[in-house]
């Protein structure tokens, strides 16, 4: 039996969640269960949080005024993801898709950047987190990634010169094994970092490659546009040292 219940509606709740709590509804989400999943009164979902686990819920009220009432625990809470992804935000539709696909990977946290080439000038948190969340509820992630605000590449980069791994997906760096690269790496701290369409400016790609901590990775012979490159680059990291590997960072 799969440990997902892969056509079960599922539903984030910022609330704290136990067995008997009553959990009302936003209008938003009162209207994805009424109208798009054609929940009634008396229906399942399951419901999170990302702190107390996933629990069964029945659906109370109407389509104006709607409840949960949570039921019994069906998960334990998982803890978080010690990966952490840096990328410079895309515009529109392709930002919507990197960050569906880096929850959907497994990243912690999810760091916007600001750098030199970056095209998209003003970050939409909001939608970025609704974004997250909806990833989290499709994906069976319990472990919701926390949104950081937009800082500068220098001011995130800070944070490397104490230790830990900052994997730079360079375009420049000598085609090689990456899983060889990564499987050398010692225990720790991990981040995935990826530039914008065009790639770093000559300054930033000498801060990065003046990192202590810095390992410049190749993604094989091709160029590929950023989104691509993170979930490549994600993938790699997972595989080699994360969540899909008997490794832990």
């Amino acid at each position: 039996m799969s440990r997902y219940e892969f056509d079960a509606v599922r539903l984030f709740i910022d609330l704290p969640l136990a067995e008997g709590v009553t959990a009302p509804l936003d209008r938003t989400q009162t209207n994805y269960l009424a109208n798009v999943m054609r929940l009634g009164p008396g229906d399942r979902a399951l419901v999170f949080n990302g702190k107390d686990g996933e629990f069964e819920a029945r659906l109370d009220g109407d389509r104006k005024r709607a409840s949960l009432t949570v039921g019994v625990k069906l998960r334990e809470q998982t803890p978080s993801s010690p990966l952490r992804f840096l990328f410079a935000p895309l515009k529109h539709a392709r930002l919507d898709y990197l960050v569906e696909k880096a929850v959907e990977l497994g990243a912690g946290t999810i760091e916007p950047v600001m750098t030199q080439r970056t095209q998209a000038s003003r970050v939409n948190l909001e939608r970025m987190q609704a974004n997250i969340i909806e990833a989290a509820e499709q994906c069976g992630v319990l472990s919701v990634p926390r949104l950081v605000e937009p800082a500068p590449l220098a001011k995130r980069l800070a944070d490397f010169e104490k230790g830990g791994t900052i994997v730079f997906c360079d375009e420049d760096a000598p085609v090689a094994d990456p899983v060889a690269a990564l499987k050398a790496l010692k225990p720790g701290p991990v981040a995935v970092v990826i530039g914008p369409e065009g790639g770093f400016d000559p300054k930033e790609r000498q801060m990065l490659m003046g990192l202590p901590g810095c390992l410049r990775l190749s993604l094989g012979p091709r160029i590929l546009r950023a989104d691509t490159a993170a979930m490549a680059a994600l993938t790699l990291v997972q595989a080699v040292l994360g969540d899909w590997s008997a490794s832990d960072y």
